[in-house]
């Protein structure tokens, strides 16, 4: 129950940081991965952001309708499937991007302030292998991209 306990912590506490972070910009800690891959990877379809952060599509419907209605980014028709949609940052997205990195590396570098390269490298090593463990066991599998190296 120790580890359940303590990552239930590094969670939530995270996210509170991270909360107060971005509230200047209008964001929260639900958004800010969907805001940072839609910047980077310009036209990315919705339904790739299902496998890119291992939610439920009906998550990645509902954060990027708030992130359209708050105008950092437009929805297209995919022009081989009208039934997904292809994600574009706004300029207001493209103007924090930078700014949303920045916290997300800030709360990061708090996560691990007292561990050296090699501790920091095993933990988030190890993160990942007890991610994908969990995630296989309750019957989810996705494809990795750039958040998982």
């Amino acid at each position: 129950m120790k580890l359940l306990k303590w990552l239930s912590v590094a969670d939530r506490f995270s996210k509170i940081y991270l909360d107060e972070q971005l509230a200047p910009f209008g964001l929260n800690s639900s958004q800010h991965m969907y805001l940072l891959k839609i910047c980077h990877h310009p036209g990315i379809l919705q339904d790739a952001l299902v496998n890119s952060f291992y939610v439920h599509p009906s998550n990645v419907v509902r954060t990027v309708s708030a992130l359209e209605k708050s105008g950092f980014l437009t929805r297209v028709p995919y022009e081989k499937d009208k039934r997904t949609w292809r994600l574009f940052p706004t300029q207001k997205a493209l103007n924090i991007a930078d700014n949303v990195q920045t916290a997300c590396e800030k709360a990061e570098e708090i996560l691990v302030t007292g561990l050296d390269d090699v501790q920091c490298s095993a933990f988030e090593s190890t993160l990942l292998h007890i991610g994908k463990q969990i995630a296989e066991h309750t019957g989810t599998t996705r494809v990795g991209d750039e958040f998982d190296e």
